[in-house]
């Protein structure tokens, strides 16, 4: 299985689209940036046929320290979460 990264997508919608690597660059850029604010924001972030990210909160917690073994406090945190839209999970499981 392989990774797909930022400059990949760049190169496909250079490829695809018929934009400058320059333009589709700048395009990546701000829709990438775009979700992340919505993120920070609390809001969720929905693209049709493809899924929704979520911020979701973990509570802050009791853990144990691997090195000492001794109870620490996890403290709370913001994480994302993404469902899969029924479609891209039908065409997953083809």
């Amino acid at each position: 299985m392989e990774k797909l990264n930022k400059a990949e997508i760049v190169d496909i919608i250079v490829e695809k689209g018929h934009l400058t690597k320059r333009d589709a660059k700048v395009a990546v850029d701000l829709a990438f940036e775009e979700i992340e604010k919505s993120l920070i924001n609390g809001d969720d972030v929905n693209i049709t046929n493809f899924g929704t990210f979520s911020p979701i909160v973990k509570k802050q917690r009791e853990g144990t320290d691997p090195k000492t073994h001794q109870i620490i406090v996890i403290p709370e945190t913001t994480s994302v979460s993404f469902k899969p839209s029924k479609s891209l999970k039908d065409k997953l499981n083809k």
